[in-house]
């Protein structure tokens, strides 16, 4: 067994001097943190929305999408907080497939992590400048995070990460809120250990250094279904599933609790045409039951401009290369939908 360097990748230092935001846009992140973590500290009355791409493949495309949610925003932003998702890395089951613009800014071509690091702040960047709406990614990586921190105000852990003990601790000290899934097996005994790694302080070795974390207060939970040991999706939006969710969030004494609920996935099936019904049928449960009502804060749904999804190589614009997602139109009816019965 070997290791092979390929290039040496410049420090997140470095990069954010190749690539920094201007003292406006920081402003606007600092304005958007605050209004979330309200949101899910229970001070204002509004519907998280994270809303994208299952993966960031072209700047163009993503940035194209992200204008259009600004124009929804414009009319919703009363009632829906909008986050655009722009998912820079995807894992991978089998660790092969398209890994993310991270790994290969040009899907095409091999990959170049040095120049996707550049490539993810040029267009997180661009986004925020077009859009005035704030930015959510997935650490995939704790490891790169520092790259990219000082742009996101939502950071989701995945179903695969959410166990992994340099995961939690990475999270506990983020400023921003930290959305941890359910992992794939659907035990929320996982997540909710997760939840409170991330809340308490901590001592480890990060980026060279011995670090100490004093808590993130804003972890919360995301319930994405989950397979069992027939390959089987089983989802965890219904209300039986929120409320023993809810359960567990009350025995815990947890502050600022939260449940999002991802629409794909194994609560979908990966059916994209289904996120529409889920969001309705979690709104209607929100209405009935009060507690519901408390605890979801929003939802977490794959959308691009086209629907559906394609191969690598088939150069169709604003359709995912990753999981299938909701197309534009259906997407801005979803939007107005839940702006309406919020």
């Amino acid at each position: 067994m070997s290791f092979t360097n390929i290039r040496k990748i410049p420090t997140p230092e470095e990069i954010i001097q190749m690539v920094p935001m201007s003292e406006e846009l920081k402003k606007l992140k600092a304005q958007k943190d605050k209004e979330l973590k309200d949101i899910l500290s229970g001070k204002v009355n509004k519907l998280i929305v994270i809303i994208g791409p299952c993966s960031a493949d072209h700047e163009d495309s993503v940035c194209d999408y992200i204008s259009r949610l600004k124009k929804v925003n414009d009319k919703v932003k009363d009632t829906l907080f909008l986050i655009p998702r722009i998912y820079t890395g995807k894992p991978r089951t089998t660790g092969e497939g398209y890994k993310g613009i991270l790994h290969q800014p040009n899907p095409e071509k091999a990959p170049n992590m040095a120049e996707g690091i550049i490539s993810i702040r040029k267009m997180d960047i661009r986004a925020m400048e077009e859009s005035g709406l704030p930015i959510a990614d997935e650490m995939l990586y704790p490891n790169n995070l520092p790259y990219v921190e000082d742009i996101l105000t939502y950071i989701a852990v995945g179903a695969r990460s959410v166990e992994n003990q340099q995961h939690r601790l990475t999270a506990s000290g983020i400023d921003v809120p930290v959305g941890m899934k359910n992992p794939t097996s659907g035990d929320l005994t996982v997540m909710f250990n997760s939840i409170q790694a991330a809340h308490g302080n901590h001592d480890f070795i990060y980026h060279d250094y011995e670090v100490r974390t004093s808590g993130n207060p804003y972890a919360h939970a995301i319930l994405r279904g989950s397979v069992n040991k027939h390959g089987e999706n089983v989802p965890n939006y219904h209300y039986e599933d929120l409320t023993r969710a809810i359960s567990v969030y009350e025995q815990k004494g947890f502050e600022n609790p939260s449940i999002i609920v991802d629409t794909n996935h194994s609560n979908s099936k990966k059916q994209y045409y289904e996120q529409p019904r889920i969001v309705k049928e979690v709104l209607h449960n929100r209405k009935y039951n009060e507690r519901i009502r408390k605890y979801v804060k929003g939802f977490m749904i794959e959308s691009y401009i086209e629907e559906g999804c394609q191969k690598v190589d088939e150069h169709i614009y604003g359709k995912s290369i990753t999981d299938p997602c909701l197309g534009w139109s259906a997407t801005e009816e979803l939007l107005y939908y839940m702006a309406e019965r919020i």
